[in-house]
């Protein structure tokens, strides 16, 4: 199926405005277009959204969520411990208190593994198959549609993707909350899977999916539509110039406030499922609705505090390493959208 989203986006030039760019050693500038590349002085070192264009995403997701999530495991830990069992833990300081006092500083690093696994997957699917989506989406909209439902485009290219990054994330995501709630279940992944396979059967990784799609394609496509629309709204009233006229760092600085402007609204939107996530994963035997009468809907709401600061900065790195490796590798980086001139004529607009 991908094949063919590929070959599509390849024989039909996507988001020719306000999205589209080509590499110039490849193809002539149309000069009918708006909007090229993100600065015309440079070359790129692909076509947008060629297959290696795709694959450079992809990379730039791995290193982008599996270095993330990983970095702030020990937060992560606290939060799902605050999640599934409340009175002992309490808040993120008696948490990490606890925590520490019974595992050593050591035990805030338990689940290292499945997480940095587990997110790397998902950060290829989520960034390489968004690319992918918006792209394709944007084909079937055509150029005057795709600015004006880009918000809409970026919420369905999002969800699209997501839906398939998590059921690479599942089976890692399981074995996370096992090592880190469970107490005495398994310390190591190694130790962790065989058990899981035996006790629960292969169907254990995947007991969360539902919950795990109801937490993370919210996440994601907040993550992705407030993100873009923040970065338009920064470029058009808070950056005193247009982003081609901004250095590589000045840009950068603003991916990242974007990106924690977005991680907030990420947290919120996504909580009640991520505790339904933790709680189902480490409670045996026990459904979806088990869980919402046995926490309440302020139990739901546990371990907000903490999720908010770790999927703020969380989401504002992402959005960082994904930019810089675009930046790295010279990826085509067209700048936020315009109207098209066809538009304009249309709705009478005169500059």
């Amino acid at each position: 199926m991908f094949e063919s989203l590929i070959k599509a986006a390849k024989v039909n030039p996507p988001f020719s405005n306000p999205f589209y760019a080509k590499c110039e050693s490849l193809l002539p500038v149309n000069e009918t277009r708006t909007i090229a590349a993100a600065n015309a002085a440079e070359t790129t070192s692909c076509e947008y959204g060629s297959a290696k264009y795709y694959a450079l995403c992809g990379f730039g997701g791995i290193l982008s969520c599996g270095i993330t999530h990983t970095a702030v495991v020990p937060l992560d830990l606290v939060k799902c411990r605050i999640q599934v069992d409340p009175a002992k833990y309490g808040n993120i300081f008696s948490g990490f208190k606890v925590t520490i006092k019974e595992d050593g500083k050591a035990g805030l690093t338990r689940g290292w593994a499945p997480t940095f696994i587990g997110y790397s997957l998902q950060g290829l699917g989520k960034f390489g198959f968004y690319e992918v989506f918006k792209i394709t989406y944007s084909n079937l909209l055509g150029e005057e549609n795709t600015f004006l439902w880009r918000t809409s485009l970026y919420l369905a290219a999002s969800a699209s993707a997501e839906f398939f990054a998590d059921i690479l994330l599942c089976p890692m995501e399981a074995a996370k909350v096992k090592i880190q709630t469970s107490a005495g279940y398994a310390n190591t992944l190694r130790e962790c899977i065989p058990k899981m396979i035996k006790e629960e059967g292969m169907s254990s990784f995947y007991k969360g999916i539902v919950p795990l799609w109801g937490r993370q394609i919210p996440y994601t496509m907040m993550k992705f539509a407030c993100f873009e629309r923040t970065v338009e709204f920064l470029y058009s009233n808070v950056v005193p110039k247009p982003r081609a006229e901004c250095s590589k760092p000045e840009q950068l600085v603003v991916t990242f406030a974007a990106g924690y402007i977005a991680g907030v609204f990420c947290a919120i939107v996504s909580h009640p499922a991520d505790t339904l996530v933790s709680k189902l994963n480490q409670a045996k035997g026990k459904g979806m609705g088990d869980i919402v009468k046995e926490l309440g809907f302020a139990g739901l709401w546990k371990g907000l505090g903490p999720r908010i600061i770790m999927i703020g900065t969380l989401t504002a790195l992402q959005w960082f390493i994904y930019d810089t490796v675009k930046v790295v590798f010279r990826l085509p980086r067209p700048p936020p959208p315009s109207m098209p001139e066809s538009l304009k004529k249309k709705l009478g607009i005169v500059e």
